[in-house]
């Protein structure tokens, strides 16, 4: 097992996308070896694409965020980590696993994080807070970033990015910038369905990066289609931000995946085309928030016509840095 992050060296080169498949661990009560044969049915699905890595979500209850009842019931799943290390040994990709940090306290997770890299290979890791502020929390994020920064293992950390908070606080790019500080080398976004919050966001940071003299961080943009009106709830549910007439034309829609494939589309070239004078690094993760065979087949779908997207992007950020290079 490799001592170090591929993903680290990776994201160091802007000239390149970074493009991930985003998945969960199967539900606990899923015999073991079954646990096996999902990872491989994933693994073949994809066989045919492209991709970076891997992410493995950890799946909280976050009944405390919202009042309103969740479309899916919540069961607990596998250990992440275990799930993260089968995926790593069968398709010999990096695998990002994230963490919810709020309910242990700083021995654990150090305990936890040593396990992690030396019984499961995890070698990059996202931290995750309480989903609200009402929850006791034993672990502030701030802690469990500098637990992992001195732990005697190198992980590669990242943190997570919410373009719905930035509209409502305005300050989700200082946020960005502090958790640099804290040790985080590249953050992952909360789905997105409302490009104009996202396109705020990423236009603020790049602007206090330069007045500050920062090198931007690597954000990876996560898009998820969504094929009926309770995976368009759960959306909902999950505090991701869907306009109105976003909504209407899902549902309004003859086929509502292939429509929502279209706007996830259109989303990402809105957002591209307004943050291109920045340079910033970017980089795409695809999911599926159900395990729908149709909503799968859409994630794979929506990866192809995306990262065709992304690279068209990232060339053209080449040229301009290419042109002003000649200046």
């Amino acid at each position: 097992m490799n001592n170090e992050s591929e993903l680290r060296i990776r994201y160091n080169d802007i000239t390149r996308g970074v493009y991930f498949i985003g998945t969960t661990p199967p539900k606990s009560d899923t015999p073991i070896e079954q646990v096996e044969s999902i990872a491989e049915k994933l693994l073949e699905r994809v066989s045919d694409i492209d991709f970076d890595g891997l992410i493995v979500y950890d799946i909280q209850d976050e009944n405390s965020r919202t009042s309103k009842p969740r479309p899916f019931p919540f069961k607990t799943t596998h250990d992440p980590r275990l799930y993260s290390s089968l995926l790593q040994k069968k398709s010999s990709r990096p695998v990002i696993t994230y963490k919810s940090v709020g309910q242990s306290n700083a021995e654990d997770f150090n305990q936890w994080a040593d396990q992690a890299w030396q019984e499961y290979g995890v070698r990059d890791l996202v931290l995750v807070g309480s989903p609200s502020t009402k929850n006791q929390v034993s672990l502030p994020l701030e802690q469990a970033y500098q637990t992992l920064v001195n732990n005697d293992n190198n992980f590669f950390i990242g943190g997570v990015t919410i373009a719905e908070r930035h509209a409502r606080k305005g300050n989700e790019h200082l946020r960005l910038i502090e958790k640099h500080q804290q040790g985080c080398n590249f953050f992952i976004s909360q789905a997105i369905y409302n490009p104009q919050a996202t396109i705020d966001q990423l236009t603020r940071y790049a602007i206090e990066c330069q007045k500050q003299n920062l090198k931007p961080q690597r954000i990876i943009l996560t898009f998820s289609p969504c094929g009926s009106e309770k995976t368009l709830e759960f959306i909902d549910w999950l505090g991701v931000s869907v306009p109105e007439a976003t909504s209407l034309r899902i549902l309004n829609a003859d086929n509502p995946l292939y429509e929502s494939i279209r706007i996830c589309s259109n989303s990402l070239q809105q957002i591209l085309d307004a943050v291109l004078p920045y340079n910033l690094p970017l980089g795409l993760n695809i999911e599926s928030l159900t395990n729908r065979k149709e909503e799968i087949d859409g994630s794979i779908l929506l990866y192809k016509l995306l990262r065709s997207t992304m690279d068209s992007y990232l060339a053209k950020q080449e040229l301009g840095n290419l042109l002003q290079a000649k200046k």
